[in-house]
């Protein structure tokens, strides 16, 4: 049914009936979160024999000593053939692929990219698709630096907008990307707009795509989503230096110790290599080499990934059949995405009851991230979008947390409904 088609009456009936149930879920002292994309322990659990990998025992003994601040060649290659790239355009990282976008805009700000002007002797702005990954965000809150929205579809960023506004303002210098299953949207990049991205010509010389890879290797099917190769279309357009690619194996095997990377052009190599030699020797090297043994190849990286998604992929489905039994198609008040990949699910609610649908789950004992949250200052004009994450939490728990969050929704709509 339509509930925008039922009268005052048969909203109000429809508002006791998920009173009632609401009352008694809130009686019940759950208390169930699914407000980040964390893998859950039987994920963790696959990267255990790490602890005791055989061959360890060969490892290089430069390994153990200083030098290698790019990381050792086994691990790169791996990264190289995952992300499209060549041996020497990867440098490994620390544990968080965060970390490197972090320090890469500091860099940017204070010693500016291959010798041109810091970015902090002006104003600063970045392009922000929405919804996009909070954590983006609040990189650029943090530094000061101004973020303008620009609207996501079924395709990814609005690349008229995107054109439009890059090149008639130098003091654009980045935009945001989640290419492969954007968090949260689990849209895919199409071959269109990469390809715009990779040409377009923006006024400002020295900017910057930062391209976060995070769910390259994710797929929750068996027909995965394809994303063109953003590094090859540079090379072909003569702007390799554009993109910064990041990516990690947080989600692949330890989520709190995996290891990072940033792939980028031979020249944006060379310009981070030499301020990271000021910043640290090496990154651990031991636990790079112990991860070449784990993943050994391509061919084995996508059997972890299997495993993984085993594990995942009955959360998702689980999260679905509710909203579709709840909903259905023509509800009028609820909409959501079915990723072919990633951590996450977007679901829409009617305009102007996120918040509301937020603060009835915590009363209720769920935990969301919160309303706003994709958005740049946490302002989500419409007050709709939510970003739902199933991996983390049990599968009893996220029965119950499906049960608690499609009665808010529908408790939060008709509340709205009812007030016109």
């Amino acid at each position: 049914m339509n509930y925008s088609q039922l009268s005052k009456e048969e909203l109000q009936q429809i508002y006791d009936l998920q009173k009632n149930e609401y009352d008694n879920l809130v009686s019940q002292g759950y208390s169930v979160d699914i407000a980040r994309g964390k893998p859950c322990n039987e994920q963790l659990d696959i990267a255990m024999p790490m602890l005791n990998i055989e061959g360890i025992e060969n490892m290089p003994k430069s390994y153990r000593n200083y030098g290698m601040l790019d990381g050792i060649p086994e691990l790169k290659k791996i990264f190289a053939q995952m992300l499209g790239v060549n041996t020497n355009e990867v440098i490994l990282g620390g544990s968080s692929s965060l970390n490197l976008m972090y320090d890469t805009i500091q860099r940017a700000l204070q010693f500016g990219i291959m010798g041109g002007e810091p970015w902090n002797k002006s104003a600063v702005k970045f392009l922000c698709p929405v919804p996009g990954y909070d954590r983006h965000f609040a990189i650029c809150e943090h530094f000061g630096i101004e973020m303008v929205n620009v609207p996501m579809d079924e395709h990814g960023p609005n690349m008229d907008l995107v054109e439009q506004l890059v090149a008639n303002d130098d003091s654009i210098k980045g935009i945001w990307c989640v290419p492969k299953y954007s968090n949260p949207t689990g849209v895919t990049y199409s071959d269109e707009v990469v390809k715009r991205l990779a040409e377009m010509k923006p006024k400002a010389k020295d900017f910057r795509i930062f391209w976060d890879n995070a769910y390259v290797v994710h797929d929750l099917t068996d027909t995965p989503d394809n994303l063109a190769n953003i590094m090859e279309l540079c090379k072909e357009a003569g702007t390799e230096d554009r993109v910064y690619q990041f990516a990690s194996t947080s989600k692949v095997t330890m989520a709190g110790a995996g290891v990072s990377c940033i792939a980028t052009s031979v020249n944006n190599v060379k310009d981070i290599l030499s301020h990271m030699t000021m910043q640290t020797i090496s990154y651990n090297k031991v636990w790079q080499y112990i991860h070449y043994l784990f993943l050994k190849d391509m061919d084995n990286v996508r059997e972890i990934m299997k495993k993984q998604r085993d594990i995942i992929k009955p959360k998702f489905d689980t999260l679905l059949r509710a909203f579709e039994d709840s909903f259905g198609e023509d509800s009028g008040i609820a909409t959501w995405t079915n990723p072919n990949g990633g951590y996450f699910i977007t679901l829409d609610v009617l305009d102007g009851c996120a918040k509301r649908v937020c603060m009835l789950c915590k009363e209720a004992g769920l935990t969301l991230t919160a309303a706003g949250a994709p958005f740049p200052y946490g302002r989500d004009i419409n007050d709709r979008t939510l970003r739902i994450a199933p991996t983390f939490t049990s599968d009893s728990d996220l029965i119950v947390a499906t049960q608690i969050l499609t009665c808010c929704v529908k408790l939060a709509c008709v509340e709205k409904l009812l007030e016109k």
